[in-house]
């Protein structure tokens, strides 16, 4: 994908270590920018995760998509082998590509030296939030779009992450579907019971009439009133966070 806005001054995979790639985009003009890591759905960094990634730096972020299928995409319907690759993932894996980002961020003249923005969809929202807790000292604001397996009652595909809750240091802001089946409203009230009970800073949004992948334009699951509130927010907190005045 290549971007044609004037507001951005390169779209493009970018080499982050050994074997790890990721999709890196920067907003035009001089810099020092802030930066945000972007987490993909389960389908890869296709066009939807990098169309998001250019959103970010349209707006003046720099933002970088680790690529944790290493190039693989999936179509929408494809879920066998998609299953398959989740199935293959490790949090340690999924951190060492993060760790790689985090690393290439730092020698990049053009990023500014603070905290860094986490934003994700599904598996990503999931990796957003253990970003901000096992990376807590790089995470200032985490983003987590309808990320599953986080406080489950029971394990699913991932390991639950409610136990790593003390370890945030950043905000936190958790976007759901209140019609989404694969993440029902009792792991909502778990998650914000554990948030709350060690006094984190987090905030719970939950859209009405939307389900799962609301904020994916390419997808029938699209739901552009709540994505576009949920963009809003999401902007607002980096902004905040991220750019102080």
């Amino acid at each position: 994908m290549t971007s044609t806005s004037s507001r951005v001054a390169r779209a493009e995979f970018v080499p982050l270590a050994d074997g790890v790639r990721g999709f890196y985009a920067l907003p035009a003009g001089a810099g020092p920018f802030p930066a945000v890591l972007v987490y993909q759905e389960a389908f890869g960094v296709n066009d939807y995760v990098q169309s998001e990634t250019v959103r970010l730096a349209e707006h003046g972020f720099a933002a970088l998509a680790p690529d944790l299928f290493a190039g693989e995409t999936f179509g929408y319907g494809d879920m066998e082998p998609v299953y398959a690759r989740l199935k293959s993932l490790t949090d340690e894996g999924l951190l060492h590509d993060v760790d790689a980002a985090i690393a290439y961020l730092g020698t990049r003249p053009e990023i500014a030296r603070g905290p860094l923005g986490a934003v994700g969809f599904c598996m990503g929202g999931r990796l957003a939030f253990l970003t901000a807790t096992a990376r807590a000292e790089a995470i200032g604001a985490a983003v987590s779009f309808y990320g599953g397996s986080i406080a489950p009652r029971e394990q699913k595909l991932f390991p639950p992450l409610l136990q790593r809750v003390p370890e945030l240091r950043g905000e936190l802001w958790l976007m759901y579907g209140a019609d989404d089946p694969s993440i029902e409203p009792d792991e909502h009230a778990r998650l914000c019971d554990a948030l709350s009970r060690e006094k984190k800073n987090y905030a719970i949004r939950v859209f009405a009439s939307a389900g799962h992948a609301f904020a994916s334009h390419d997808r029938e699951n699209y739901r552009p009133e709540a994505a576009r509130i949920a963009w809003e927010e999401t902007l607002a907190v980096f902004t905040r966070v991220l750019k102080p005045a």
